[in-house]
């Protein structure tokens, strides 16, 4: 680099020795033959000089111009290894001096992990081999465990959404409930990944979760069960023949393949129109988004941007290359709510805005981030983010959400609080627990009134229930198997009266 630019002063010096010989030549008219011989040697020595000063000139600066270039290039190395001189300083007096031998893995490992907390970023993690197994089992579609999409919280660890038909769901549990404590112990301290390793376990298995809702503290033991997150589910409406529902719990490698066999299915059972349900979808994984999403929309539109720290947008656009040439071009609508985040967000935005498809529900979560998975060594990865991705029109949805064409939610009863697990209300108990269960029986059309005190009116709803429920005790004490009668009926309730839903049928029915 350094000769190219000083090239051209050395030809330039070259023409100005030429000029001044021939200047010279032109004088031996006007001279005598003897000045002639004593000028020639000065012109030559002059020249010569000027010849090689000019080469020492060209080289120095040169070599200038280049060690400028090369310490413009390392500038940012040497900036970095006095930025590290610190960490390394650490891990050396660490590794020297402390009290107990500490393995160079444990060091490392921690000061990775540390530089991605430090981040505030609770989609950024260091993942270690057992919580790199998680991962995969997530992205594969299934595991072992309750099936509840988590993120770090202050002093908690948050759902942002349980999965459809997991244990999770099934216990009752709802995005936006916080878990205070794991099999009694706090989760205040813990990291995401260590709050799911203690949550995981062998199917059949129970973890008992403090949870608070709102104001509401109870406790909760759910039993461990095969959790299939790639599920895509449909039916038939059954009050409309004509009208397919179709449920995505999340978003994994086979969602694409999976919506593609349930909307044949459907289409050959009547269905003519859809209902897409994406209500408590946690998200997953892009690609898989960008395929499901691609069948609903024409070749050429949008379906989402992602950009980078610099540079410009890329633009996915839906083709062939996604959805294999399946397309949906029947009426559709989406179903979504506070807990449908991420991928269910892509999937969602992309329909509103590319396929002008109607959203019904409430705000969705706002997640606009994508992370980006590296492997560190052979049992180690980190999980970061790397970019923002955009809605079809450039917007960014990030902590704040999709925001439904039509609103609609479920009744207030599905925010109640949960009844804590292991309690037993009788006669004659006095406080929230039981003011929570009389608020249940009232919303499911018992006669009770909600006093906090168990009285004989209680009883007497309590009685109606478990003989409702075929119970072998109908004594009318709350207890477990009680408890369990209360929130099946809870859930009947719910699905008969869900109200995103069925504004969802009257929306793709006028369409």
């Amino acid at each position: 680099m350094a000769d190219k630019q000083n090239t051209p002063q050395f030809e330039d010096q070259v023409e100005s020795d030429q000029d001044l010989k021939t200047t010279t030549t032109e004088e031996k008219s006007t001279t005598s033959h003897s000045s002639k011989k004593q000028r020639r040697p000065r012109v030559k020595r002059f020249t010569r000089f000027t010849y090689w000063f000019s080469v020492l000139v060209a080289l120095a600066v040169g070599m200038i111009a280049g060690v400028l270039i090369v310490m413009h290039q390392i500038q940012p190395t040497l900036r970095l290894n006095n930025e590290l001189n610190e960490v390394i300083g650490v891990y050396q007096t660490v590794k020297t001096n402390y009290y107990q031998k500490v393995s160079q893995k444990q060091l490392v490992n921690g000061a990775v992990e540390g530089m991605l907390n430090s981040l505030d970023d609770p989609f950024s993690q260091y993942l270690d081999v057992d919580q790199t197994s998680n991962l995969n089992d997530s992205t594969s579609g299934s595991f072992e465990g309750i099936g509840a999409e988590v993120q770090k919280s202050e002093q908690a660890i948050k759902i942002v959404s349980p999965i459809k038909g997991s244990p999770a769901e099934k216990a009752g549990l709802k995005a936006n409930d916080l878990i205070m404590k794991i099999n009694g112990k706090s989760t205040a301290n813990l990291s995401v990944d260590q709050a799911v390793s203690k949550i995981r376990g062998t199917k059949g298995t129970k973890v008992t979760l403090e949870i608070k809702r709102g104001a509401a503290i109870f406790t909760i033991k759910v039993k461990r069960g095969k959790v299939d997150q790639a599920s895509v589910t449909g039916q038939l409406v059954p009050s409309d023949k004509t009208i397919g529902q179709i449920q995505i719990s999340t978003f994994a490698e086979n969602t694409a393949s999976g919506m593609k066999k349930t909307i044949k299915q459907l289409r050959q059972e009547g269905a003519t129109r859809f209902v897409i349900d994406v209500r408590g979808n946690p998200g997953g994984l892009m690609n898989s988004a960008l395929a499901t999403s691609s069948m609903f929309l024409k070749n050429g539109q949008i379906i989402m941007q992602v950009k980078a720290r610099t540079g410009k947008a890329e633009v996915y656009k839906a083709g062939k290359s996604y959805d294999d040439g399946f397309k949906v071009t029947e009426p559709v609508v989406v179903l979504a709510d506070s807990g449908s985040a991420s991928a269910a967000e892509i999937f969602s935005a992309a329909l509103q805005q590319s396929a002008h498809v109607k959203i019904v529900g409430t705000q969705t979560y706002g997640k606009g981030t994508v992370q980006t998975v590296i492997p560190l060594n052979n049992d180690s990865e980190m999980k970061f983010t790397t970019a923002k991705w955009l809605t079809p029109n450039g917007s960014w949805i990030n902590k704040k959400g999709i925001t439904p064409d039509i609103k609609a939610d479920y009744p207030e009863l599905a925010k109640l609080g949960l009844i804590s697990s292991g309690k037993t209300l009788k006669l004659g108990s006095v406080g929230n627990q039981v003011k929570l269960l009389q608020t249940n029986l009232k919303n499911l059309g018992y006669s009770v009134k909600v006093t906090s005190i168990y009285d004989d009116q209680t009883v007497a709803a309590v009685k109606q229930l478990q003989a409702k429920a075929k119970l072998a005790k109908q004594d009318g004490v709350f207890e477990d198997t009680t408890r369990t009668a209360l929130y099946t009926e809870v859930a009947t309730y719910l699905i008969n009266h869900d109200n995103a839903m069925i504004a969802g049928v009257k929306a793709v029915t006028a369409e």
